[in-house]
């Protein structure tokens, strides 16, 4: 495939959550604007943080984060649209206005970083898509907040998911609002994930902010008052759904290489397999990580696929040593409220050991990691070296070449 410009190398992000923001500052840090166009693609015209979901949920106000802003400055460019395909034979991606208005554009690209990242799962329960709500995104949130707002006192909440989106929002929803009866429905014991120490935590925060857990229970219906488990039914004036992610279609619809979760298959530096010229990132690639286990998804294993196919693409163009970041994972942080928390250590492959923090400290230790993603996003080009190096002709067509 031959580079469809001889003058500047056309960089195109699409997607602009935790992984995409990372890679398209950390290009602009490596790379010469006079060399290298980068567009971010993105709906919104807000950074979402959304490992705070949860928090916004339940009526807390989160600092607005322009993209605008965050990148004034860096040289690249942010174009609000949403992305509704991506040929990438012709190397181009179809975009709309993100909000519905104007014609329909085609974006050429000689380099695609592929970060559209992922969306609530409904797992195919009947009645999951008309009845439960998401807190996966800024707007599932937002409609969830308006409804938990209008609850009156008594009123039954049920959280159906054992993972740490579930307990994250029980918890929260728990402690924001004690007037309400919450329950969290988990189809094995919950913190079975966990190490001793750290599931007894949580059963103790549980106890103490009386949530009802209705273990080794999965829920086959979800209705508009209630949800239909394998124990019978629960009481629900309003269901969130939290039983993991799943990844945006978009990327099954073309001729790239995906695995049976519809991610890309991508090599050590986030590469497509099938076409070198694509790069796959955060929920959107499959990612071998230690062991060869799949990456799980999460801003904790998606940042550094960011940071890897940033400077691998850097790398390419400009004819330098090809660097690799191995992804391992090291703890499980998780908020159980905002006076309690509990950070889970793990191994690489992502086992608990037997060592956890917990309470008031674990609560600060996951605050603080939240404000570091965050800050991380917000100041794209901080931290990184100030040369940025030019692109080579080899180097630019080896990028888009298969190596």
């Amino acid at each position: 495939m031959q580079q469809r410009n001889s003058h500047q190398h056309r960089v195109v992000v699409i997607g602009a959550g935790y992984t995409g923001a990372v890679a398209a500052g950390r290009l602009a840090r490596r790379l010469r604007s006079e060399d290298v166009s980068i567009t971010l693609v993105n709906a919104e015209p807000d950074f979402v943080e959304r490992v705070r979901m949860h928090q916004l949920a339940v009526g807390q106000d989160l600092r607005p984060r322009p993209f605008r802003e965050m990148f004034a400055g860096t040289g690249v460019r942010l174009k609000l649209a949403k992305v509704t395909g991506v040929d990438v034979d012709r190397g181009t991606v179809s975009v709309t206005d993100a909000n519905g208005a104007g014609e329909p554009e085609d974006l050429e690209y000689d380099t695609l970083v592929y970060a559209l990242g992922s969306a609530w799962n409904t797992q195919g329960v009947p009645g999951t898509a008309e009845h439960a709500h998401e807190i996966a995104g800024r707007d599932g949130a937002l409609r969830l907040r308006d409804r938990l707002a209008a609850l009156a006192p008594g009123s039954p909440v049920t959280v159906v998911g054992g993972g740490l989106t579930g307990v994250e929002a029980a918890t929260e929803l728990a402690e924001t609002r004690p007037d309400l009866a919450v329950s969290l429905v988990a189809r094995g014991q919950l913190g079975d994930w966990l190490s001793p120490k750290g599931a007894r935590h949580l059963r103790k925060v549980f106890t103490g902010l009386r949530i009802t857990a209705h273990e080794h229970t999965t829920v086959t219906a979800v209705h508009a008052d209630r949800v239909t488990t394998t124990e019978g039914d629960i009481p629900a004036a309003i269901t969130i759904w939290t039983t993991g992610f799943a990844v945006h279609p978009l990327a099954r619809a073309t001729t790239l290489t995906t695995g049976d979760t519809g991610q890309i298959v991508v090599d050590a530096t986030m590469r497509s397999t099938s076409h070198p010229d694509v790069y796959a990132i955060g929920d959107a690639a499959l990612v071998a990580g230690p062991g060869d286990k799949p990456l799980r998804m999460s801003c904790a294993s998606g940042v550094p696929t960011a940071w890897q196919a940033a400077d691998a693409i850097a790398a390419r163009l400009t004819d330098t040593k090809l660097p690799t970041i191995s992804a391992r994972y090291f703890n499980q942080c998780i908020s159980l409220g905002r006076k309690e928390g509990l950070i889970q250590y793990v191994t690489a492959d992502d086992r608990s050991v037997n060592a956890a923090l917990t309470g008031r400290p674990a609560a600060l230790y996951k605050e603080l990691v939240c404000k570091a993603a965050a800050w991380g996003v917000a100041n794209p080009t901080m931290g990184l070296p100030t040369r940025r190096r030019r692109v080579t002709a080899e180097g630019a067509r080896a990028s888009v070449t298969a190596a």
